[in-house]
């Protein structure tokens, strides 16, 4: 692919304008550095290094601000006294064995793609993002966030926008970039339930559990079971992610919402796993990896056509009417249309 490859970052830019305002030192210098690197990716293109069908690729920016940073494991190489080093490399292998053993993807771009890594990225930095090359940790500032790299659906979460870089290529905003931010919330999610071999019904559905530092008050960044309830903070804000297309944020800023908007076909695929019931990176995870990857899907893709193509890769797939009709009704129960 050689498109321009939007900066697609863990935690929305309206958290830490927030923090911001109120004078977080760490969040201010992390939307500077994020205006920075957004500007970088107008024209970033991944190249394709890599000659085993896993191979990751681990460094070391050191606190400064300079990509890629020092190599400090290879794959195949013992783990390190580093804990951020070990994680990401864990977490690489372990969104790279959803796809792999779940959907037979080589690599996010399917051309066994090396997955290359950089943690401790700036001081104190707030956030971790897929640059159109590589995924980058911050370190958090041990204050509102902690290390990025200690959450294994965050790391499939910026994964997962490589494999749509790949894939539909869904345009980063309106309803076409929320439905990119659901997508890697999906698959971020599952590459957690897959490593603890969960079915739906016991898996928690939060994307990001764990990233909050103690005393913050919330459990993740998003909640796909229940949308606008994952933190309400002092500092934070109330979680504003809507469950409906009723309640659906109209906004110039987040590149239209696409974090906000992101809840609604979030809730659509949690009602779909629970309601198919078992490993919900089977069928339900079957059916949006079809969707995003059967070569139909527009850029420009809205939560209709989302929805729609869900369905037909509901019927291609599975001969029982039972399951497209699982997926309509799901659709529906966020207000989505997919007849």
């Amino acid at each position: 692919m050689t498109a321009a490859v939007p900066l697609c970052a863990i935690v929305p830019p309206y958290v830490l304008d927030r923090l911001a305002e109120d004078g977080h030192e760490p969040a201010a210098r992390s939307l500077a550095l994020d205006a920075v690197h957004r500007t970088a990716r107008l024209t970033a293109v991944a190249d394709r290094p890599g000659s085993t069908p896993l191979d990751r690729v681990i460094a070391d920016a050191a606190h400064a601000e300079r990509l890629p940073g020092r190599t400090v494991r290879r794959e195949g190489q013992d783990p390190v006294t580093d804990q951020s080093v070990n994680h990401a490399y864990d977490g690489l292998g372990a969104t790279y064995a959803l796809f792999a053993d779940a959907y037979g993807r080589r690599s996010i771009d399917d051309q066994d793609l090396r997955l290359d890594a950089t943690v401790h990225y700036g001081l104190h930095y707030d956030n971790a993002f897929w640059d159109g090359r590589r995924m980058v940790f911050g370190d958090g500032d041990g204050v509102v966030f902690g290390d990025f790299t200690a959450c294994i659906d965050v790391i499939g979460h910026e994964l997962t926008h490589g494999v749509t870089q790949f894939t539909a290529g869904l345009e980063y905003h309106g309803q076409s970039g929320a439905l990119n931010e659901s997508v890697s919330d999906v698959f971020g999610s599952l590459v957690k339930q897959y490593a603890l071999r969960q079915d739906a019904a016991d898996a928690d559905w939060l994307i990001g559990a764990g990233l909050l530092a103690p005393g913050v008050q919330g459990v993740a960044l998003r909640s796909m079971k229940a949308p606008g309830t994952a933190y309400d903070d002092p500092r934070l804000g109330k979680d504003p992610q809507p469950a409906h297309l009723r309640d659906y944020v109209r906004t110039a800023q987040d590149n239209g919402g696409v974090h906000i908007n992101s809840g609604i076909p979030n809730h659509a695929f949690y009602l779909l796993a629970t309601a198919l019931g078992g490993p919900a990176w089977e069928r339900a995870g079957r059916i949006w990896y079809d969707a995003l990857t059967g070569r139909r899907l527009p850029a420009t893709a809205d939560f209709t056509a989302f929805a729609r193509a869900t369905v037909a890769a509901a019927r291609a797939r599975y001969p029982e009417p039972a399951v497209a009709d699982t997926v309509t009704a799901a659709w529906a129960r966020v207000g989505v249309s997919a007849g």
